[in-house]
């Protein structure tokens, strides 16, 4: 493992950048959004109730989500809103087994073709109408179709097969070892079959699931509600009502925790941790995520359609730095999509390399491009997001390298990397327990994530068999090979891995952290 610490050089960035004072939390490309300017509004107790007592939870976050169809979804913070009005086929436990869900139980074939989801009895969606497994067909059905971002999850399912009315079997063109943990994320979310045909294109703005909690109403870059389903097939929450509330500034967020006007909230900044955990009136979660954070390069156009300007900017950032500097070591260092946290890590292939200024020239005269040459980073419009790209533009600086800083709004952000508008995007991941989830989406040949427009043989192979094998000792082997290729090729530029980081008030009980990173809101109790 090579040691890549080094204080001056965190010193020298900071007095190169000026204005890195104030420092946040591991915020990740979904913590960042429209600013709802929040400002504090409850008492001064340290968060212990609301106006609205504690029938009411408020939540901060840090983004406003893009949409709640989980057709379409991308972001972490849609899932933050999502996974309370939506049950999963198959449920992530905190420990990040999977265990039953809407699916009780399953079955896979011993030649790995077919699986059977043996569904729960009595489940209705919040408008009334029943689950059940034409509901189940209905929905992968629409996740399959050619719009859709889940589409490439789903894609070596032949036909699914509704025998009765709580058995649902599925075909497939090989054995396919993700599927279990992908019916776990978006793409094994139920939406109501009926509410989805009368509302049509229209679906985002009233969705309808079978979970604990019913979408109320929003308004958008401010705030967005839900009342509790006290129909809940598993029993109602303890919580009637829940409201999300939208703060692009850390600090502005945990404002509002420390006055009382939210009670849980999606980050802490780095340089408030410490003073945060001193105080009595709040608990601090932190725990080792799954997500990654760095920035695609779009291979398909200049300049970064050079392989060689691509190992430039690699070999030029300092990881360590940033993780110093920006987080106060709340994160790790990163050079793949697989944290200390998955179970595919490996030290030797994800561990980053010291920044080598001999490399960097190398590359650059190996690009044709000795004297350095210029480009625009894309990044979200949050404190976080502006700290990071001032940190890495001055890294590339010393070398020749000029970066340019554009600050987007988080869903236009979003919008330009599907698109292949940008030269330099930077966008992460929130991780899943599943390491399929974490690569082939991104880097295979056409993939719906796939930003950087990146197409490698090796790369597709090892992705694609790695699908088909169910021990992960084997897969884990993939994966390096995987690794290894893309190190070559540098379609993204790896920073770090952080840790979730939540805070809540000492009056919120039963707070869970789940692998993913999203809150499970019937879990809780307010006293």
């Amino acid at each position: 493992m090579k040691k890549v610490r080094s204080t001056v050089m965190a010193a020298a960035v900071l007095i190169a950048m000026g204005t890195l004072t104030a420092c946040g939390s591991a915020g990740n490309s979904s913590n960042t959004g429209n600013a709802s300017g929040g400002t504090s509004t409850g008492n001064s107790s340290g968060g212990t109730t609301t106006s609205s007592g504690t029938s009411t939870l408020n939540i901060g976050l840090q983004a406003d989500p893009p949409t709640l169809d989980p057709k379409l979804s991308t972001a972490l913070v849609d899932r933050q809103i999502m996974l309370n009005i939506y049950d999963t086929l198959v449920a992530l436990e905190p420990n990040g087994a999977y265990g039953p869900g809407l699916a009780k139980t399953w079955d896979t074939s011993k030649d790995g073709l077919t699986v059977t989801l043996h569904l729960q009895t009595g489940v209705k969606f919040q408008d009334g109408t029943d689950f059940n497994a034409a509901a189940v067909k209905f929905n992968l059905d629409r996740y399959m179709q050619a719009d859709s971002a889940r589409k490439a999850q789903l894609s070596d399912i032949t036909s699914i097969d509704t025998p009765d009315n709580n058995t649902v079997v599925l075909h497939l063109k090989k054995p396919f070892s993700p599927l279990i943990g992908i019916l776990s994320g978006r793409s094994g979310m139920m939406v109501s079959p009926t509410a989805v045909k009368n509302e049509g294109a229209n679906y985002a703005t009233q969705p309808v699931g079978t979970g604990p909690y019913k979408f109320k109403d929003r308004v958008k870059g401010d705030h967005l509600t839900l009342v509790a389903n006290d129909s809940y097939w598993k029993g109602a929450p303890s919580i009637k009502k829940v409201v999300y509330k939208i703060f692009t500034d850390p600090n502005v967020e945990l404002t509002n925790l420390e006055s009382g006007a939210v009670q849980l909230i999606d980050s802490v900044p780095a340089s408030q941790l410490s003073s945060v955990k001193a105080n009595s009136n709040f608990v601090v979660s932190n725990t080792a995520g799954l997500g990654y954070q760095g920035f695609y390069l779009n291979t398909s156009q200049a300049p970064f359609n050079n392989q060689y300007l691509r190992e430039a900017v690699d070999a030029a950032i300092n990881r360590q730095a940033i993780v110093d500097v920006i987080f106060k070591g709340e994160a790790s260092p990163g050079w793949s999509p697989f944290s200390p946290a998955s179970p595919v890590y490996d030290a030797s292939v994800d561990t980053p390399p010291a920044p080598n200024d001999a490399m960097v020239k190398k590359y650059l005269q190996e690009g044709n491009k000795p004297n350095g040459f210029s480009f625009t980073f894309q990044t979200a419009n949050s404190p976080i997001s502006a700290q990071v790209a001032q940190l890495i533009q001055s890294m590339l600086a010393k070398d020749g390298i000029q970066m340019k800083i554009q600050q987007l709004e988080f869903g236009t952000l979003l919008s330009n990397n599907t698109k292949h508008n940008f030269q330099a995007s930077a966008l992460g991941w929130s991780g899943r327990v599943d390491p399929d989830q974490d690569s082939y989406n991104f880097w295979y040949t056409g993939a719906p994530d796939n930003g950087s427009n990146f197409s490698d043989p090796v790369v597709d192979k090892a992705l694609q068999q790695a699908r088909t094998v169910s021990d992960m000792a084997q897969r884990k082997q993939l994966y390096d090979q995987f690794m290894v290729e893309m190190h070559k090729q540098d379609p993204y530029i790896f920073l770090y891995y952080p840790n979730n980081v939540y805070a809540y008030s000492k009056n919120l009980q039963g707070f869970q952290a789940y692998p993913d990173g999203v809150f499970r809101l019937r879990e809780l109790s307010l006293s």
